[in-house]
């Protein structure tokens, strides 16, 4: 076994580790090296699920967070709280800046990796299914 193979394997173990454990960011962090070590080699179908857990886990408590925000935000906007609005705004912002990263981090590997490599129609229609979710995710803010 190479050893890209092995550290591939260890990162896989890694990621369903984090999962276990609920730290979905880790969970990113080590499905990340694992498209980047898989080179033009195509993820196996548990890999792509995996990374598809971790990112929809970390997106899914920002835009959480980003919801319940926005409408603490509407709230006091109809209440007339200007001081409270302000720091609100600043806040959402920052959940913003989270989300985009985010987005643009998955973008980003799905077009100079995982959709060049994906040779089944399964894998491609698969992560073009991902990618019009985190356009459509970072569309849900920006508008």
């Amino acid at each position: 076994m190479s050893p890209a193979e092995s550290s591939r394997e260890e990162n896989v173990y890694m990621a369903k580790l984090a999962e276990q454990a609920e730290r979905y960011e880790e969970m990113v962090e080590f499905m990340e090296k694992v498209v980047k070590t898989a080179d033009a080699e195509e993820l196996t179908v548990e890999e792509r699920n995996l990374l598809s857990v971790a990112y929809k886990n970390v997106i899914g408590a920002r835009r959480a967070s980003w919801r319940i925000i926005s409408s603490i935000e509407q709230k006091e906007e109809s209440r007339g709280n200007e001081d409270h609005v302000t720091v609100i705004k600043e806040y959402r912002g920052k959940i913003e800046t989270e989300l985009s990263k985010i987005c643009e981090g998955i973008l980003k590997l799905l077009e100079s990796h995982l959709i060049p490599s994906a040779t089944t129609a399964e894998s491609k229609v698969f992560y073009l299914k991902m990618k019009g979710d985190y356009h459509r995710y970072l569309a849900e803010f920006k508008t």
